[in-house]
């Protein structure tokens, strides 16, 4: 019996009688496959950086028009890991209700459903936006769904570490999008990125790190103590704020985007910090107060993101 046959007592079955699928449960359930929320943290690293790489307002289509590209790739992406992991999703208690452990979309239907997207996305851009984007978020895709979801989140701790490329590169579609081109400037900030992703994601590996543990998914909370991790978070959490200041001296941005920077960076430094001190003292469950960085590392890289959009006007 598999993972998926074998759901746990919390796991919610959402068809209807005879197996009937109501029609708005179906369209939410497809929806919730491209999971929407993170997609709009990816758009929250495209758009600033189309109005950086034009050092204004970029045209309004093509702001669109990479940004519909850009939710149908991810979308594809998100669809096809669940497609992949819908059995250890079913035994994780945050993953429990996604549609294809609850039967509202079935195996066929949510592969055909990423790959549908992946092939639509490509399209779009190269014939759309331009091809450098397209290859761009196609290799993105392949990333995410190959190198990360198929070969390293079940076999290595540092998953998240080279997974989370995939992540980065909207900020090198955002500036293709508007140039057909590449430069430093989104090679620092694709860098800024690289070096948040782990001390975003590790706090909430913490949290629910029973849930990885149980599947046998070895995120570096499962196999590390939290002093171990809080130092990692530490370590990459001064790289992060080091390569985000790079910027300035470089000639891409301005005053405006160092001071927010510099605030934010420090801010977050003492977030990392201290729970680094927390994780010293050995305290665990609620007093570890792991999700204040989760939460604030979210709110980091939307006030540098919108910085980096705002900082052309003011120079």
């Amino acid at each position: 019996m598999t993972a998926v046959e074998s759901r746990p007592a919390g796991v919610v079955l959402a068809n209807g009688p005879g197996g009937h699928r109501p029609f708005g449960a179906r369209v939410k359930a497809f929806v919730a496959l491209t999971k929407p929320r993170i997609i709009e943290l990816l758009l929250i690293t495209t758009v600033p950086v189309m109005f950086l790489a034009e050092q204004g307002v970029p045209d309004l289509w093509l702001v669109l028009a990479t940004c519909f590209g850009g939710y149908l790739s991810a979308g594809g992406a998100n669809a096809l890991n669940m497609y992949i992991d819908r059995d250890i999703d079913a035994l994780m208690d945050r993953t429990a209700q996604r549609p294809l452990v609850t039967g509202v979309v079935s195996p066929r239907e949510g592969l055909v459903f990423g790959l549908t997207l992946a092939v639509v996305s490509t399209l779009w851009f190269g014939l759309l936006v331009n091809w450098l984007s397209a290859w761009l978020s196609l290799g993105a895709l392949l990333f995410y769904v190959v190198i990360y979801t198929m070969l390293l989140k079940r076999r290595t701790a540092q998953n998240i570490v080279w997974g989370g490329i995939a992540g980065c590169m909207p900020v090198l579609i955002g500036w293709s999008s508007v140039t057909n081109s590449m430069s430093w400037a989104a090679v620092i900030l694709f860098m800024v990125i690289f070096f948040w992703t782990p001390p975003h994601y590790w706090p909430l590996s913490m949290k629910v790190k029973e849930d990885y543990a149980r599947v046998g998914v070895p995120m570096l909370p499962v196999v590390a103590s939290n002093k171990v991790v809080a130092k990692q978070i530490v370590a990459y959490s001064w790289v992060m704020v080091g390569v985000s200041l790079l910027l300035t001296p470089l000639g891409y941005t301005g005053w405006f985007y160092t001071a927010v920077a510099l605030a934010t960076g420090g801010w977050w430094l003492w977030e990392a910090h201290g729970l680094l001190n927390r994780a010293k003292a050995e305290v665990t469950g609620a007093k570890l107060k792991e999700m204040r960085l989760f939460h604030w590392s979210i709110t980091y890289v939307s006030l540098l993101f919108v910085a980096v959009a705002v900082d052309p006007f003011l120079r």
